[in-house]
């Protein structure tokens, strides 16, 4: 006991050890994948949103170089400076350089395109309310007069946004007006409009001058962002937690934002603490229970040492008193096999009995069974005497053939009793049960006259058939089942009993029948058990039917037992069945080689 306390003590303190570099071990994987799940997650988070800000700077780009180029292209073509002549009257050809700024902006898809004079006139222009209301437009003259490229980002009180580029027309050295582009970002913002992700440009002073949220638009980027460790933007109506990447475009001195949502990394860390934290569980329920299973073998082993030493000294006890017993066993066994043999002869001399007391039974019936034809032997005789003294031959003749026909039948009766009464050999065969039903019948129709039965019928389809049996056995079956309906119709009035056959594939169903009065329902299944009887004491001792039950086992059949719904009970044989050409012949006696009954 103290080494069993020793050893829970020693891993006790194991166990304990254990868990301590299990928990610290735990935290540092847990603390070490959360990180490098983030930086992961934020690294593709950053990637994806670094390209679409590429993407999107390189479209803004584009479109800007597209319509920067347009102004000094126009203004050097001798066309445009035609237009900007006054006539006499000091009137300008307004209608002209309409068509010519509507054409220019139909095939460059610009957002309006503006011819206007040195003192901000407007000669004409494609369509638009910025030319019209001329906004920007003295910075755009006073940089076009000093032959650079005029820009400013515009914007109007109706949320209205555009570029304008603009450059100077000179004619023989001389300033004569100046031609503006307006851009239309139209097909850049509905562009940004596919991406998830929040895309907008915010000009010098700090407003949102493109956004593909509307409602961000021509606003302060100070009342929709919140500064912070982390950024917090304000999306759908509530502020959200964001990551801002920006790109500057030093020539128009905008910045270009893209905002990335950073729940990938919060659920690449929780994803990745909860991976960490199982795994790390399930390792230490692993050592735990290799740790548990390996003190369990140890006290285990320690036990079985201290047993084996114990068995050791009980085998050698009990070795002695084993040879003491086992001299004594070897005897009851042969006592044991002889009382097994003696139990085998005993159970054949009781079907045996069984067989006697069917016959002793019968006794007074067959009597006068013999008793009847031995009276008109000795009548026809007498009569042939006389018949002798008075010469008549022919007289004589046919008692004497009268007397033939019932030594005949009495002979037949006596052979049948023989048989029956007979003991069985070892053998079973093919059998045909009409001749088996005809002499278990021939025994027992005296009995059955002499209590009054009506009638016994035999189905027709009971001489067709054949069944694998013993015949001498098979016949006290039907003897058996016969005589127990004689009892049970004992004093009953038009008593009747019926013996029906039929083949269902490989098996034959035999029934026997009667209108008596049936079995009590809760004594059906006590019917086949050995000295089970509802005669009086006296009248039987309850193994006819035990016996039945164990020689149609034995021939590999049933037998069962039911209440008919018109009255009386049915016994239901069911047996192999044979095929007729190797059934034994009807009129043999029974076999030596037939078999015995347990």
């Amino acid at each position: 006991m103290q080494s069993r306390v020793a050893i829970e003590k020693q891993f006790r303190l194991t166990r304990i050890a254990l868990f301590v570099v299990w928990a610290i071990l735990s935290a540092v994987v847990v603390a070490w994948s959360v990180s490098a799940a983030k930086q992961r997650a934020l690294s593709d988070v950053m990637q994806k949103a670094g390209e679409t800000l590429s993407v999107q700077t390189e479209i803004l780009s584009g479109v800007l170089d597209k319509y920067r180029l347009l102004p000094p292209l126009l203004s050097r073509q001798s066309s445009i400076r035609a237009l900007f002549v006054r006539d006499v009257d000091g009137n300008a050809q307004s209608v002209d350089a309409r068509r010519t700024a509507e054409a220019i902006s139909g095939m460059s898809a610009a957002r309006d395109v503006a011819f206007f004079f040195p003192d901000g006139e407007l000669l004409a222009n494609a369509r638009g309310s910025f030319a019209d209301r001329a906004e920007g437009l003295p910075e755009l003259i006073e940089v076009a007069l000093q032959g650079r490229l005029g820009r400013a980002a515009l914007s109007n009180s109706q949320g209205e946004r555009t570029y304008a580029f603009s450059s100077g027309v000179r004619r023989e050295g001389k300033f004569v007006g100046v031609v503006i582009v307006y851009v239309d970002f139209y097909r850049v913002e509905v562009a940004w409009a596919l991406s998830a992700r929040r895309i907008f440009v915010t000009d010098k002073t700090g407003t949102v001058f493109l956004a593909n949220d509307p409602d961000w638009r021509l606003n302060p980027i100070s009342q929709l962002h919140q500064p912070g460790d982390v950024d917090r933007f304000l999306i759908n109506g509530r502020f959200e937690e964001r990551i801002d990447l920006v790109r500057r475009l030093p020539v128009l001195e905008w910045d270009l934002h893209v905002l990335a949502d950073p729940a990938p990394v919060a659920a690449a860390r929780l994803n990745a603490a909860a991976t960490a934290s199982l795994a790390a569980l399930l390792l230490g329920v692993i050592a735990f229970v290799v740790l548990r299973r390996n003190e369990e073998a140890v006290i285990r082993a320690r036990s079985d040492r201290a047993t084996a030493l114990r068995l050791e000294r009980v085998v050698r006890d009990r070795t002695r008193a084993l040879s003491i017993t086992n001299q004594s066993l070897s005897q009851e066994v042969e006592v044991r096999r002889e009382a097994e043999d003696r139990l085998r002869k005993t159970q054949d001399e009781l079907v045996q009995t069984a067989k006697l007391a069917a016959l002793g039974q019968m006794s007074t019936a067959l009597s006068h069974e013999y008793n009847q034809p031995l009276a008109a032997i000795r009548t026809y005789s007498d009569n042939a005497l006389r018949f002798l003294d008075r010469g008549a031959s022919s007289e004589v003749s046919g008692n004497l053939a009268r007397i033939n026909g019932l030594v005949d039948r009495m002979a037949e009766l006596s052979r049948t009793l023989l048989s029956f009464s007979r003991k069985p050999g070892a053998t079973i065969g093919p059998v045909p049960l009409g001749t088996v039903v005809d002499e278990a019948l021939l025994l027992a129709r005296p009995r059955a006259r002499a209590a009054g039965i009506a009638s016994i019928t035999v189905g027709e389809a009971v001489s067709g058939l054949h069944v694998v049996g013993g015949r001498i056995r098979l016949g006290q079956v039907f003897v058996n089942l016969v005589n127990n309906a004689i009892d049970a119709l004992s004093g009953q009035p038009d008593a009747q009993i019926g013996i029906d056959a039929r083949r269902e594939g490989d098996r034959v169903v035999v029934t026997v029948i009667d209108n008596g009065p049936g079995i009590e329902p809760e004594l059906l299944p006590k019917v086949f058990e050995p000295f089970f009887t509802t005669k009086g004491v006296g009248d039987g001792i309850g193994i006819g039917l035990s016996i039945v039950d164990n020689i149609i086992r034995d021939f590999g059949g049933t037998i069962t037992v039911s209440n008919r719904a018109t009255g009386g009970a049915c016994f239901t044989v069911n047996l192999k069945a044979a095929e007729p050409g190797d059934a034994q012949v009807a009129g043999e006696t029974a076999p030596r080689s037939e078999g015995a009954e347990v």
